[in-house]
């Protein structure tokens, strides 16, 4: 039995790997158990390149909401969220529009705790603790109804988590249900895992995932633009996550640029 920070929430099961937690690992975040730590590590026997693929997320999260604010969005609703760590949605947002809100949602109690805990002197930004899963539940919640006017446009933000959502679970109803909740004008913007370019590790990852408190479902290419019908997507579509609209001012890709070691896909759409 692993002994329990002070900082942990009496009703978590700190034994229980947490893929949202495993995430703040690779991030080099501190909210994090043994478990969680153990099996990322299995995670990146498999794939070394892991701490890489989450560090080409949180970029791409930054390019996407700067953008997104360029564009006049300022409402922002991020499902499955993880740990909101330093330069996540609502930093980001508030630096491009001084008027943006986050609503952060995820069904992981350390994240909700520590979330709502970071997020307690922040007026803009708050954080639910509910199930992506559920659409119904998360837009009709007085958490985001009492803090985002859906009538208005706004962006609904999926990074990394439809993977965790798997087919039995209709992961295109999801995001119809979203879809169908915003108005004309709102965004989506998403990144996804794929098996497209290393099977066989890719194979390997979604066992090691079976032990985590979500299991993990890659997805081709053509699987994730399914995922956005009904959307009209921005150029350049469904490209490998470092891809997108590359940043010209970054630092050289860590990865040479090989995309088959990030194996992310990217997409943004909007409702019309």
């Amino acid at each position: 039995m692993t002994e329990r920070p002070g900082w942990a929430p009496g009703e978590v099961d700190i034994d229980t790997p947490s893929a949202a937690r495993m995430y703040d690992y690779y991030l080099g975040g501190s909210h994090n158990f043994a478990a969680d730590r153990e099996l990322a590590e299995q995670a990146m026997a498999v794939w070394p390149d892991a701490r890489h693929f989450a560090t080409a997320n949180r970029a791409f999260l930054r390019r996407v909401v700067t953008l997104l604010a360029s564009l006049g969005i300022d409402q922002f609703l991020d499902l499955g969220s993880g740990i909101p760590t330093v330069g996540n949605v609502h930093e980001v947002a508030r630096a491009a529009n001084p008027n943006a809100r986050t609503l952060y949602v995820d069904c992981d109690p350390v994240a909700y705790a520590h979330g709502s805990a970071l997020l307690a002197d922040v007026p803009h930004a708050r954080f639910l603790h509910a199930d992506l899963r559920y659409p119904k539940a998360v837009v009709s919640s007085a958490e985001l109804t009492g803090f985002l006017d859906l009538s208005r446009p706004i962006a609904v933000l999926l990074f990394l988590a439809l993977p965790f959502v798997p087919d039995e679970d209709d992961p295109e109803g999801i995001v119809e249900a979203y879809r169908e909740a915003t108005a004309p004008g709102s965004y989506i913007a998403l990144t996804h895992g794929t098996g497209d370019y290393r099977p066989q590790a890719a194979s390997q990852v979604r066992d090691v995932y079976e032990h985590a408190s979500h299991s993990m479902t890659l997805r081709s290419k053509a699987r994730i633009a399914e995922l956005l019908r009904g959307y009209e997507l921005l150029e350049p579509g469904v490209v490998d996550t470092i891809r997108w609209r590359p940043d010209p001012d970054a630092l050289p890709d860590p990865l040479d640029g090989d995309v088959s070691r990030y194996a992310m896909y990217a997409a943004v759409g909007v409702r019309r």
